[in-house]
């Protein structure tokens, strides 16, 4: 095993968003967000210089969880909650090959939200993209760990009494050293997350907003509507103020450790506003945006964390080649037979 990870090669043939569709016939619901995460998907993976045997895309259950079929490139359908202990298994076993994790709010976050907080802890180097759409899609709308205080569904016909996740709050308080968040539809922000993502070295979560027009439409509108998304949405970029609204008037300033939305040219210039870092080594700045929600605050969109920290899976590998070093390869067959061992006649 080699501890080198996935480096593109200049001699490749170029290639194009259409080498990596499927011959599958991609089965979501007319207006699903999921066909834009797909479009945008493959038009980042060729920008990579990485061939298409080098990805692997390992998915749970769910309707996002289908995606592995409609990409032309080594896939994995697992079981629900469980694709990132496969997809830890794959990267530790093949570091050469570039693992992609695509998975949903409900089998991210409840059945499967020890298997990605450990993934996230260890810093395995994988992409783990989370749909969050605030419901159970594909087993027909039922309320999922997201779902806000209140929501009527066919599982809570009287409204959710349980307080939602916080995505990214998941994410950062496992010290994943990459975490975002992007809207479905918003193509060229998304397609630069997903980029971002991909030449991360390290854990990279990010959360998109992802529209159920069949079970729970327009959740997302105040962030995807053009009409209205500047007012409801910032977009937070490293070594800028946190400025937002139609005329860029608005932004966000700390008041005794709160977000405090101000206007700008009221006696408060842009020096006043909080500035956007996000190579900070404490996650402290990041989680205080990740808790910005609507309707009292604008939504962060963007990368809120990306530092650089050892990688599980290099230090793994590490270990094997230091033993291997010392104690040679070893031998499986007189490993079964030391120690105590019998014979049964």
């Amino acid at each position: 095993m080699s501890s080198q990870s996935v480096k593109p090669s200049p001699s490749l043939p170029v290639l194009q968003p259409k080498d990596f569709a499927s011959d599958q016939e991609i089965r979501w619901c007319p207006r699903c967000g999921d066909y834009s995460i797909l479009a945008q998907m493959k038009k980042v993976l060729p920008t990579l210089g990485i061939p298409r045997e080098k990805f692997v895309f390992v998915s749970g259950i769910g309707c996002s969880s289908r995606f592995p079929y409609y990409m032309n490139t080594y896939g994995f359908h697992s079981i629900h909650g469980r694709a990132p202990a496969i997809a830890t298994g794959i990267k530790l076993s093949r570091p050469d090959l570039q693992v992609w994790v695509i998975t949903g709010d409900g089998d991210a976050l409840s059945i499967g939200g020890n298997h990605l907080m450990h993934a996230l802890r260890r810093n395995i180097d994988l992409k783990i993209i989370l749909f969050n759409n605030q419901i159970y899609g594909l087993t027909k709308g039922q309320y999922s760990p997201t779902s806000p205080l209140g929501q009527k569904t066919k599982s809570t016909p009287y409204g959710s009494v349980d307080s939602p996740v916080t995505p990214l709050c998941v994410a950062l308080g496992s010290e994943a050293t990459f975490v975002a968040r992007s809207v479905d539809v918003d193509i060229k922000h998304l397609t630069y997350v997903l980029e971002r993502a991909a030449h991360h070295k390290g854990a990279a979560f990010v959360e998109i907003y992802q529209d159920c027009n069949v079970f729970n439409s327009g959740a997302f509108l105040y962030a995807s509507d053009r009409d209205v998304k500047s007012d409801h949405i910032i977009y937070a970029e490293h070594g800028k103020p946190l400025i937002f609204g139609k005329d860029g008037k608005k932004g966000v300033r700390l008041n005794n450790m709160r977000p405090e939305i101000v206007e700008l040219g009221k006696g408060i210039n842009v020096d006043d506003l909080l500035f956007h870092d996000e190579k900070a080594p404490d996650p402290a700045l990041a989680f205080l945006l990740a808790r910005m929600r609507q309707p009292e605050y604008p939504e962060p969109m963007g990368v809120l964390r990306a530092i650089e920290k050892p990688t599980y899976d290099q230090a793994v590998n590490a270990q094997i080649d230091n033993a291997i070093a010392k104690g040679g390869e070893g031998d499986l067959d007189a490993l079964f037979n030391s120690g105590d061992t019998w014979v049964v006649e």
